[in-house]
């Protein structure tokens, strides 16, 4: 190993452990108080005390109606705070993965919807897109799960269980909690941070969007939107967005090749932090990574065999009218 390889490492490494010390701060600062608000709601009831609103809504997804609040949590503010909320709130380990698997296609969505719009797509369609397909994912996996309203019954039950605690072992319970997951996710992000900051400093990323090509081909894109796909997928609509909005103005993308790109991310980004983010939580790893990935391929096929349809009836015109 040479000494200037050796001196890039090193760079890599301290540049990814700062990154990563640097973001735990920051998710900490999301995680603590949210999970405490959270824990609060479900010491006191209140959460409960709104059923007769969301159990119709819930129901559609197989899930109880305290479950709509991790997942306003993480429409609104992303994955980090809807964690720090399931953390907290006595959920059935199947209804914990229905929540992870609609909040892995459908969070962070006005920010994420604007980055969007900034690079190619109707922004207020895409969060459309993105929630329509996260019900309908979630639905479908609920029946492959076997969910039942029993089930979501159980939860119920003990959901008010739990609200009988005192609130100083409900705090020590919380403390504790909040403790171990700090812990797990910096176990995770740490690591994470620094295979990508290494994978940057010696240009990894470039290589990889030529090895990519014949995933692009699998997942209905074109190999010219490669950097674009493996930047979301990589760092995320949000962490990547200077990149995904730079680079759409920089190259002449047909309108086609940008929509179909952005079904996918929209529905299938940030694959390794994300999903990664549940995993402290005990969920299964296949849940959390196969059913956007699956849905974000049907979405681009559907979407090029639509245009395809359409361009073959108004060439269809065209012929009818010449003759």
């Amino acid at each position: 190993m040479t000494e200037d390889t050796f001196s890039r490492i090193i760079i890599g490494i301290n540049c990814g452990l700062g990154k990563g010390w640097k973001g735990l701060i920051w998710l900490l600062k999301i995680l603590v108080p949210i999970s405490f608000a959270t824990a609060l709601l479900v010491h006191f009831g209140i959460i409960y005390k709104l059923d007769f609103l969301l159990t119709p809504a819930m129901n559609i997804l197989s899930l109880p109606a305290s479950a709509a609040l991790p997942l306003i949590i993480g429409l609104l503010t992303g994955i980090y705070g809807a964690v720090a909320a399931l953390a907290v709130m006595p959920f059935s380990m199947e209804h914990m993965t229905l929540i992870a698997i609609f909040l892995l296609i459908s969070h962070n969505l006005i920010q994420e919807s604007i980055v969007q719009g900034k690079s190619g797509i109707n922004p207020f369609f895409a969060a459309f897109f993105r929630l329509l397909v996260s019900f309908i994912v979630t639905f479908i996996c609920a029946k492959i799960m076997g969910i039942t309203p029993e089930m979501i019954a159980a939860d119920t039950v003990k959901n008010i269980t739990h609200n009988n605690q005192a609130f100083l072992p409900m705090f020590q319970t919380w403390s504790i909690a909040i403790i171990k997951l700090g812990l797990q996710i910096f176990c995770i992000i740490m690591p994470l941070m620094v295979v990508l900051e290494l994978a940057k400093e010696f240009n990894f990323i470039v290589y990889l969007t030529k090895m990519i090509a014949p995933v692009l081909k699998i997942m209905g894109l074109d190999r010219s939107t490669g950097m674009l796909w493996l930047t979301a997928s990589v760092f995320g609509l949000a962490y990547g967005s200077a990149v995904i909005v730079e680079e759409t103005k920089s190259n002449n993308f047909s309108k086609e090749e940008l929509t179909r790109l952005h079904l996918s991310i929209g529905i299938n980004h940030a694959m390794i932090e994300d999903p990664a983010l549940f995993l402290p939580l005990g969920l299964p790893v296949v849940w959390l990574w196969i059913p956007r990935i699956v849905a974000a391929m049907i979405a681009t096929y559907l979407y090029h065999l639509f245009t395809l349809t359409k361009r073959l009836n108004a060439e269809r015109v065209v012929n009818k009218e010449f003759l």
